[in-house]
């Protein structure tokens, strides 16, 4: 931290741009010198009341010393940032330091005396919100901790952005002023604020997008074919409910272009675009987009490639692209984008290359792949399923899955999202806003590049890998549904875009052939269902069966899904008098509306016509805005798995092969509730419907159990102050930005400040200094080599475990230094003995890409060989805490395992959650291991434990609200 009066220079990662409350953008920056003439113009439109709410006096201009003094900043003591659109100024804050007398402050001092002026065009946009966020983060990292401000009590606005930020704040009026007074330490108040006004605002900056009452189409030839001809045909097919208009730099006035206006610039339309279409290469993309930015067109579909698909040079023109594009206040999707689709009836809108407008539906649809996207959108028409809207957002520079995932959240037309991602830009926002859409509707992913954690280099900007373990883990700590291929994505969709959620893990099967039946039992077993006995309506069935059987199994209270499975019946009679398929689907159709609220799956093989007629139910359910749900909310508490005296299955499992086995729901479902009537979804095989309920019914009990985040615990005899000033001193000798590992005493030292003690290990170079260190511990004890590849491997014999003396150990160090080496290359200690219990580890390392992980599996073979390690994201709650013992596929171990002594699970989930803690306290920790971690029936014990520190990395999820960088 800089001290006051010196001055600095110019801090360019105080620049950022940011989404308005209207979902426009803007760019926030510190003032220069330079900036004069623009703060001039800036108060020369600012009304006479605004500047009185200033200054509390008539002041009508600038004067001369007044513009110095605005534009002259040292960025420690004094700081002014501006906000700009276009590059012109329209709004301004300032701090000046004070000490406690109210002066200017010549000695350090922690108070700073904050103003604003916004100007009047463009108040109610949330402005001087977003400045108050990013004057407040600039204040603190130049030791600034409180804010006062000075306000009219007639100026309500500026208060109400300082009463509704969140911070703990002091109000007092004296002399006709209202002086509020406020701490900047980020709240759990005010970063709720923050987060809701990012939602609402990066929600709105999607939706303007998204739902134009004019487009114009920037590229579009005056002949047929080319990529903007094509465009304008989809606008003009699906019948958009605004104005359509093209642009074509070649003609030399107004003109007509496949039926509609043309210009030969946007400006010369002479009304307001809201949307425009860029077609044109990409040499002449900054051309148009200072058009469309100069006419007020608020956002833009790049789909000109040539960009970072194509290499470095690709990659600057994408962020110069971007650059322009914010300063102008416009978001974009693209560059390399396919297009996008609003199906709504009030919109209409295919501003794609989609030649056929899809079904109306309630399903949202993202990709960064156009080739992707045109692959889901034919399979989805094919099985009769609809959208609310689609985005193909190319290299996404500007707008992500993440911006359309905020929209998604409120969007009442959107029951369900699919999304195709390549890679993941801010993960640690992703999984927190996917978080919190997954608790209300499902979100199911497939990703692409799984093996090498990122795009392939090239294709498209990709944050640094994460491993891909990792990635699941994450998925499933934030309820996504992680599907491995495209046609999983559309079967998954499928059933939870229009089938309720399943109560629980048992199903019903019934059909007309027992093979098929057979298969599907195997199928749901291998998806960790609980199948019931199929029941075979033999090969002669009629409709009239099928359905009197569905009626049957979905009123029966032990059901919780049903899958159909059906063949071509022999009936000559029904041939004759129904096209084949349709008299079953109607059936079936027929007994699912009238039974209660429980999901049905078909498995159709060679019944021509039955997926279309069974989709065709679409049609009977106008209007619904919302999709039904099987269950009411059960206990929120998270339990140990099993729960019925069976052995624990692990309710979530994070890494390996194969999917996670559905936990036991037992009699905790509540009753299912009437079913409202939709498409019956159908598959070609047993395998796939199996597959699609089994993610149905792990999301279900997901949202039942661990939607809720849970709380951060709070511990009375955690030293965060002291740890804060250890950890600096240990940084303090430390030149490198790679840090420092701690040795053994400092790492105990810091941890213990954490409520973590680490179990006493004493040196014993010699056989005497082994016994020396036994008499100070106590026998029995333990002998252990340090080296590192022998470290915590028993079974090389490099652990001597319950020597009850003082022959055993001498005995026992004696064989260990004949067989293994030299004490000096073995590094040998001693140890108390600790209870008896199951080896685990904990570890958190800070990922690159992901932020803090925290990490755990059992000891030695699981997780080192087997890969069975579940990770959370820090900060960890009490709930993640729970999921994450259980999420590991040997966590039968931990919870009774054929007649074993269950362990302390309540110590571990502390053990845990207080690791959480010191690493989301200290950023400055950047890994943790605790190896091995001995729990006992009764409490457990550290035995190693290795720190690492380094200065703390960048976070992308906190600090006040901003767009990616270019």
């Amino acid at each position: 931290m800089q001290t006051p009066s010196e001055h600095a220079a110019y801090p360019d990662h105080w620049e950022a741009d940011v989404v308005l409350r209207d979902g426009g953008t803007a760019r926030i920056r510190p003032i220069t010198p330079d900036d004069a003439q623009r703060l001039v113009s800036f108060y020369e439109q600012v009304s006479d009341e605004s500047k009185y709410y200033r200054f509390f006096a008539p002041y009508p201009r600038l004067s001369d010393k007044d513009v110095h003094r605005f534009t002259h900043h040292d960025y420690v003591d004094r700081v002014g940032l501006a906000v700009t659109v276009g590059g012109e100024f329209i709004a301004t804050v300032r701090y000046d330091r004070i000490d406690e007398r109210g002066r200017p402050a010549t000695a350090p001092a922690d108070e700073a005396e904050v103003a604003f002026l916004v100007q009047d065009a463009h108040q109610g946009r949330g402005v001087a919100s977003a400045l108050l966020e990013h004057i407040a983060a600039v204040a603190r990292e130049r030791g600034i901790r409180r804010f006062a401000a000075e306000v009219l009590p007639a100026n309500s606005k500026m208060i109400k952005v300082f009463t509704d930020a969140g911070y703990q704040q002091k109000r007092s009026f004296e002399d006709g002023v209202v002086r509020l007074e406020f701490g900047l330490e980020p709240t759990e108040a005010s970063l709720a604020v923050q987060r809701g006004r990012e939602q609402r605002a990066e929600a709105r900056s999607v939706q303007r997008l998204l739902t134009p009452d004019s487009v114009a189409v920037i590229g579009a030839g005056r002949g047929p074919g080319g990529v903007g001809r094509a465009v304008l045909h989809n606008l003009l097919d699906a019948d958009f409910s605004g104005r359509v208009y093209a642009v074509n730099a070649a003609l030399d006035g107004p003109a007509e272009i496949g039926g509609v206006p043309a210009h030969p610039t946007v400006r010369a339309i002479g009304e307001p675009v809201d949307l425009a279409v860029l077609a044109v290469p990409a040499e002449r993309v900054p051309e148009a987009v200072a058009e469309c930015g100069e006419a007020g067109v608020r956002g833009m579909v790049v789909l000109s490639a040539g960009y970072a698909e194509s290499g470095p040079e690709g990659r600057e023109r994408q962020r110069e692209l971007v650059r322009q594009a914010r300063s102008y206040g416009m978001r974009l999707f693209g560059p390399n984008a396919f297009g996008v689709i609003n199906t709504a009836p009030a919109v209409r809108l295919n501003a794609s290359l989609a030649p056929t407008m899809p079904l109306p539906g309630r399903t949202g649809l993202f990709t960064q792949s156009g080739a992707i996207g045109i692959a889901l959108l034919s399979a989805l028409h094919r099985r009769g399923a609809g959208l609310s809207t689609f985005v193909s957002a190319g290299n996404r520079a500007d707008v992500s899955g993440n911006d359309v995932m905020q929209y998604w959240h409120d969007d009442p037309d959107t029951d369900i999202a699919l999304m195709y991602l390549e890679s993941i830009g801010n993960p640690r926002k992703f999984t927190r806003l996917a978080r919190r859409t997954a608790a209300v509707k499902p979100v199911v992913v497939v990703k692409g590049a799984r093996h090498s954690g990122a795009a392939p280099t090239g294709h498209t900007v990709a944050a640094p890998g994460i491993p891909d373990a990792t990635v699941s883990a994450l998925f499933r700590q934030a309820g996504v549904i992680r599907v491995d291929t495209v046609t999983e994505l559309v079967d998954a969709g499928i059933l939870l875009a229009d089938q309720p959620l399943p109560a629980g893990p048992s199903v019903a099967i019934l059909g007309n052939s027992e093979s098929l039946g057979v298969l599907t039992y195997d199928a749901c077993l291998a998806e960790g269902l609980r199948p019931q006995s199929p029941v075979d309506l033999t090969t002669s069935a009629t409709p009239g069966d099928f359905r009197a059987a569905l009626a049957e199994a979905l009123a029966d209270p032990g059901c919780d899904a049903v899958v159909v499975t059906a063949i071509p019946w022999v009936d000559e009679h029904s041939a004759a008098q129904y096209p084949e398929g349709e008299v079953l689907a109607a059936a079936l159709r027929e007994a699912a509306s009238k039974a209660p609220a429980k999901p049905v799956a078909v498995v159709a093989v060679e019944l021509g016509g039955l997926a279309e007629a069974l989709a065709a139910a679409t049609a009977s359910a106008p209007g619904r805005t919302s999709r039904p749900t099987a269950a009411a909310p059960v206990s929120p508490g998270v339990t140990a798995p099993g729960g019925h005296g069976e052995t624990p299955a692990p309710a979530d499992a994070s890494t390996g092969t194969g999917p996670a086995p559905v936990p036991d729901q037992g009699a905790e479902a509540a009753p299912p509730e009437p079913r409202t009537t939709g498409p019956i979804p159908s598959y070609p095989s047993a395998e796939r419907a199996a597959r699609a309920l089994g993610e149905a019914v792990r999301y279900a009990h997901w949202r039942r159990t661990e939607a809720e985040p849970g709380r951060v615990p709070e511990y009375d005899d955690i030293d965060e102050q002291g740890a804060a000033a250890r950890i600096e001193e240990l940084l303090a000798g430390t030149e490198s930005s790679r840090g420092v590992s701690l040795d053994a005493a400092d790492a105990a030292d810091l941890l213990r400040r954490y409520g973590i003690p680490v179990h006493p290990t004493l040196p014993a170079d010699t056989a005497d200094a082994a016994v020396r260190a036994a008499a100070e511990l106590g026998y029995p004890v333990a002998l252990k080599t340090t080296a590192p590849h022998l470290r915590h491997r028993a079974d090389l014999g490099g652990v001597r475990l319950d020597l009850a003396s003082e022959a055993q150990l001498r005995l026992a160090y004696q064989e260990l230094t004949d067989t293994l080496g030299k004490p000096a290359e073995l590094r040998p200690v001693v140890q108390a003995m600790v209870p008896r219990g199951v080896d685990t580890v904990v570890r958190a390392v800070i990922d690159q890409a992901a932020g803090a992980v925290l990490s755990f599996g059992l000891a030695g073979a699981p997780s080192e060989l087997l890969g069975d390690t579940a990770h959370r994201l820090i900060p960890v709650t009490d709930r993640d805490a729970a999921g994450l013992l259980r999420s590991i596929r040997t966590a039968p171990l931990l919870f009774g395992w054929r007649g074993s002594a269950p362990v302390d699970s309540a110590a571990l989930e502390e053990l845990l959650q207080r690791v959480s803690r010191l690493v989301d306290d200290h950023p400055e920790v950047v890994a943790v291991s605790l190896e091995p971690v001995v729990v006992a029936p009764r409490g457990l014990s550290v035995l190693s434990a290795s720190v690492r520190l380094a200065p703390p990395p960048a976070r992308t999820d906190v600090g006040p609200r901003a767009l990616p960088l270019y």
